[in-house]
């Protein structure tokens, strides 16, 4: 069924192709006609960019006329865009209902990635996380999350969507949200976002970061084999409660166990361990060395984050020698083990820092007097 948008008519972003079909039969196409109308639509909206049905010329007039009348083709609203010193966009999106998500593109020289938000705040609680620091509102649908996708190509101007030599070539969703906790929504933007005639993102340039839903895993694995990254961030299962709490109801065991079973890994698909750098917290060499044991017989490499401190965190980032010298433990045991370069913290788009600066602008501004009190 297609979404709702801020008229009374269906936003038809982030429906099917089957599901594009349905809609314009319900209009009166006969159903032969309808299919054939359904890729049509499915080719200006995800291959050309197309943001009205005006724009759609191999569609008869009259027909775009009923289709104008019947359904829109919205994105979310670019509420606010903010461009690092690095490069690195961010988008303030806001939605139909007046709730706001964040998006961030981080270009490199020939390529980019383009990390997406799967719900309006977030159901986990992480501590080292300052998107944690907000309660879950809801999920998005399907058309949010690829209306994400559209909004930064509209931006860079990747319209029509070339196969090749594109700056935003990836997908990550590591936004805000656990995209697990919302997969239907997230599988069905994924599709969309694969398939070859439109948005084209080959599923080897997506990838899914998961806290560790275990029994979510080996679905995604099956239905969408994307790559998998695991938000680890600790060897030892009384640290991991404490600062992804999830791992109570997953441990560390069952969460290594389900990677193991991963469908998609390989050791052309390894699967990524994200591992924040918390000073004096995770980062001994007797830590890297339990992390090294735990991942053993796993296609894997480790992203080694350097923390992103906000106000009131009650961490500090790890030091350089502490972070090289865990890097070299790993890397020495055959595992891949950069140490990531933060991108956009001057934007508050780094890891872990999405939403919350909007938050405090618009507290700063007065528009919203009594956050100080919800947030307290």
């Amino acid at each position: 069924m297609a979404s709702t948008s801020t008229t009374d008519r269906p936003n038809l972003v982030g429906l099917t192709r089957d599901e594009l079909a349905a809609e314009i039969a319900r209009i009166g196409e006969p159903a032969k006609q309808a299919r054939m109308r359904a890729h049509q639509l499915w080719h200006w909206i995800y291959y050309r960019g197309a943001k009205t049905f005006a724009e759609m010329t191999s569609i008869s007039k009259p027909l775009r006329s009923r289709l104008d009348e019947n359904f829109t083709i919205i994105r979310p609203e670019v509420a606010r865009h903010l461009l690092s010193v690095d490069g690195t966009h961010k988008w303030l999106l806001k939605l139909a209902d007046g709730q706001e998500i964040e998006s961030v593109l981080i270009p490199e020289l020939d390529r980019g990635a383009l990390c997406l938000s799967s719900q309006v705040g977030c159901t986990l609680t992480c501590r080292f996380c300052y998107t944690g620091t907000q309660r879950l509102v809801r999920n998005l649908d399907a058309s949010e999350i690829v209306g994400q996708i559209l909004n930064a190509r509209d931006t860079i101007g990747e319209w029509p969507s070339l196969s090749s030599g594109r700056i935003l070539s990836n997908i990550v969703v590591m936004g805000m949200g656990e995209p697990l906790y919302n997969y239907d929504n997230v599988a069905k933007a994924l599709t969309i976002a694969m398939d070859n005639e439109g948005i084209a993102i080959s599923r080897r340039r997506i990838t899914l970061s998961t806290a560790g839903v275990v029994p979510m895993i080996e679905r995604v694995g099956h239905e969408l084999a994307v790559g998998l990254a695991i938000s680890l961030h600790a060897v030892r299962n009384d640290l991991r409660d404490t600062i992804v709490p999830l791992n109570k109801k997953y441990p560390i065991e069952e969460l290594l166990e389900a990677c193991r079973r991963y469908p998609a890994g390989s050791n052309a698909r390894r699967i990524t361990f994200e591992y924040i750098m918390l000073k004096d917290v995770n980062d001994s060499p007797a830590d890297a060395r339990e992390l090294v044991r735990l991942i053993a017989g796993i296609p894997a490499k480790v992203n080694l984050i350097p923390f992103n401190p906000w106000p009131g965190a009650p961490y500090e980032c790890s030091t350089p020698e502490a972070m090289a010298r865990f890097a070299e433990i790993v890397n020495n045991a055959g595992y891949s083990s950069p140490i990531r370069t933060p991108r956009g913290r001057d934007i508050m788009a780094a890891c872990g820092q999405l939403k919350s600066a909007s938050i405090k602008e618009r507290r700063t501004l007065g528009e919203q007097a009594l956050d100080d009190h919800r947030l307290a």
